[in-house]
């Protein structure tokens, strides 16, 4: 979900109360607090040496001990408003960064009302090759081997791309 569609579920559902599910199952507690709201900008070079760039917009949330703070649509809304400081374009993804036992950041994925409650389901971030024409490492050569490890391209360590 982009930065214009999350806006745009929150504008659609004044008043509402708020929930991030992890993996649908488990939740971020109910009283989180968003405590930034950020431009994540990553330049790098790919394994094939291509520069690269993204462009996010990273949500931190913190659960403290105030078990009686209930986010609102309206209040993450004027939260999100503030976002146009940080010349975000419309179309960066919205992340969320959580912790439970560490650190983590997942893509919000999709949103479903119930119960009068915005809920936004997290997806998984992945790991992708994005240079598998220079790299030798195709979908065959991704596939887990016994000791659970990926199996690798014979191109993969070959040759001047740097990769691997």
């Amino acid at each position: 979900m982009n930065v214009t569609e999350f806006r745009q579920a929150l504008a659609d559902h004044p008043g509402r109360g708020l929930r991030f599910l992890i993996d649908d199952q488990a939740a971020i507690a109910d009283h989180f607090h968003v405590t930034e709201v950020g431009r994540v900008e990553k330049r790098f070079v790919d394994c094939g040496g291509k520069p690269r760039q993204t462009v996010a917009c990273v949500l931190q949330t913190l659960v403290a001990y105030d078990t009686d703070h209930r986010l609102t649509t309206d209040k993450l809304a004027g939260i999100m408003s503030l976002v146009a400081k940080l010349d975000l374009p419309a179309d960066a993804p919205v992340e969320v960064e959580h912790q439970e036992r560490s650190v983590s950041i997942d893509a919000v994925d999709r949103f479903a009302e119930r119960d009068g409650v915005l809920e936004f389901r997290l997806a998984a971030k992945q790991t992708a090759c994005l240079a598998e024409d220079a790299c030798g490492l195709g979908p065959a050569d991704s596939t887990p081997a016994s000791d659970g490890l990926p199996v690798l391209g014979e191109g993969c360590c070959g040759g001047t791309t740097g990769c691997c």
